[in-house]
């Protein structure tokens, strides 16, 4: 009787392996949705929804793994699902506003620029899909969904005071191009990015960091536009930072233990043969 109910377990586990939740699924859609929806807007100039249209898709798209985990409806098919949604309401929307808004004075520049957001933000989801090592602590690359709040952002903080701008007008385009070609960089490189899924300190101090949450909606919510771009160029520019002087300190912690370690363990006479 034993191997036969291994057998059904083995078959039941596939099962629901290939299954196809509604819940998580249907959140997922929405997300996509938002970011279809963003491209219609750009298409017709009209930035502000498009950049709105994007973060709402990123909040969605904290939702749908969560409620998968929390129903216990998680699959390889919303994992894939989602991977697609996040192509493109964070890797063609952000690429379609941006060039449109600015980067299409370039030419083929631009178009080459936002073509490699694109497909650096690709690259970086099937990444992520075939990674087996499972890391709770990290992401491998910025998330495609900051790159695309780092574009979106911008936009938004140019909208919001256009006077401190006014003066740098003319290189405008030239910095923004410098921006997505950062961002397509990042988002295929080895730096490891924090990841605050699965921290200790959330579960053992929920009150906290429900208060914690309280304040930072309250400070956002008096300058969302100049609070949003704050979040996201600490988040990347922070975390490239952090990660540069965490190997840093590792190198040299390193190199100091290779110096030393010949030495430990061995007395006077045995240095001397």
């Amino acid at each position: 009787m034993r191997p036969l109910r291994r057998k059904r377990d083995t078959a039941g586990a596939e099962k629901h392996k290939k299954s196809v939740p509604f819940l998580p699924n249907f959140i997922t859609t929405m997300s996509l949705f938002c970011g279809f929806y963003s491209i219609m807007f750009s298409l017709k100039k009209d930035f502000h929804w498009a950049a709105i249209l994007i973060l709402i898709a990123g909040f969605i798209d904290g939702l749908d793994g969560r409620v998968a985990r929390m129903t216990g409806t998680t699959s390889e098919f919303g994992k894939q699902y989602d991977s697609l949604s996040d192509l493109v309401a964070f890797g063609v929307a952000p690429a379609m506003m941006v060039y449109i808004w600015q980067l299409s004075a370039f030419g083929r520049l631009g178009f080459i620029a936002t073509f490699l957001y694109v497909a650096c933000g690709a690259l970086r989801l099937a990444r992520f899909n075939v990674d087996t090592s499972g890391s709770m602590t990290h992401f491998t690359g910025l998330p495609i969904p900051m790159a695309a709040a780092g574009v979106t952002s911008t936009y938004l903080l140019t909208e919001e005071i256009p006077d401190f701008f006014i003066p740098i007008q003319p290189l405008a385009p030239i910095a923004i191009l410098i921006v997505v070609y950062t961002l397509s960089f990042l988002m295929v490189s080895s730096i490891p990015y924090p990841s605050f899924k699965h921290i200790s300190y959330i579960k053992a101090h929920p009150f906290q960091l429900l208060v914690a949450g309280v304040l930072l909606l309250v400070v956002v919510a008096l300058a969302p536009e100049l609070m949003l771009f704050v979040l996201a160029v600490t988040f990347i520019v922070g975390g490239a930072i952090w990660s540069g002087l965490v190997y840093v300190f590792q190198a040299r912690k390193g190199k100091k233990e290779v110096k030393e370690g010949p030495h430990e363990g061995y007395s006077g006479q045995d240095n001397h043969i």
